[in-house]
């Protein structure tokens, strides 16, 4: 698969095209449980130079129409779907809009697809339908479609704590990954909910974390659940320390240079993408440079 571009011009079918970038979370630790079941975690949202891409267009009828995507995706199911109807509750706008979702990140990978999808959605209507939210409103409405959502809103890397929604934007290096994904999706709720989870490791600061955590939480549950991402993993370790990304199924590895990760690519059984890490969203990027 090649990488999507982003073209912030409308195309001839009337759309604006948008990027949704992917993201690893370079570690992940569960530190406890709140009394209503969610999870406490520490972990750092990576985003990426590869996504899905959005298009966008405004109607005059009020109604949302989504293309593309995920064909067996119910659209009042899909978190770009809701991310509108919720943007036209919150404002009251009365424009509508088509959605076309052009799908490049795998479903159920832990690499963000669904929520990018949504904070895209969010952020490109809220240029759109001209309706002027500040970015903490569009985050907060973001929060409520799922936990991963604010930090694409938002658009920089990020230290999160809490369920995911305290967050502090990182200055992360530059660093080429490959991505693999072993050909299958994994639910989260799952993987949260099992019983052999470690929910007790201990909680530690931002710098502390940055220098020396490596490793997810929930990476045993998932291979013991799904040995295909176990095998994934052992393709990759042959080049350095991999891990997966979120509740999976992508697992990934740092790499010294482009060219490197070109060639663990082409060397990869299963769909694998060359991919490097970026400090700001290439979202906001493109937004802040057409001056939208």
């Amino acid at each position: 698969m090649t990488r999507p571009g982003a073209d912030p011009d409308a195309s001839a079918d009337g759309l604006v095209w948008l990027p949704a970038p992917a993201k690893l979370n370079l570690f992940l630790h569960v530190i406890g449980r709140r009394a209503d079941g969610y999870h406490l975690l520490q972990t750092v949202f990576q985003l990426l130079d590869w996504g899905d891409r959005i298009g966008l267009a405004v109607t005059d009828d009020g109604a949302i129409q989504r293309s593309g995507g995920c064909p067996d995706l119910p659209a009042g199911q899909d978190l770009a779907v809701r991310a509108a109807l919720a943007l036209q509750r919150e404002s009251g706008v009365r424009s509508g809009a088509r959605i076309h979702i052009d799908k490049h990140i795998p479903v159920g990978a832990g690499l963000g697809g669904g929520s990018s999808d949504a904070a895209t959605v969010l952020v490109g209507l809220d240029h759109l339908w001209r309706t002027g939210l500040a970015v903490e409103r569009l985050a907060q409405i973001g929060a409520r479609l799922g936990a991963d959502v604010p930090v694409f809103v938002h658009g920089h890397s990020a230290f999160a704590e809490g369920v995911g929604e305290k967050l502090t934007p990182v200055s992360l290096p530059g660093a080429d990954f490959v991505v693999v994904w072993p050909g299958l999706p994994v639910a989260t709720a799952d993987i949260f909910q099992a019983p052999e989870l470690t929910r007790n490791t201990p909680a530690s600061t931002i710098s502390a974390l940055l220098q020396t955590a490596a490793g997810n939480d929930l990476q045993p549950v998932a291979v013991r659940r799904h040995p295909e991402i176990g095998q994934a993993l052992a393709f990759l370790c042959q080049h350095g320390p991999a891990r997966m990304s979120g509740s999976g199924s992508a697992v990934f590895v740092p790499v010294a240079d482009a060219a490197t990760a070109q060639a663990i690519v082409a060397d990869s059984p299963w769909p694998a993408w060359a991919v490097r890490g970026v400090n700001r969203s290439p979202l906001q990027q493109l937004l802040a440079g057409d001056g939208r």
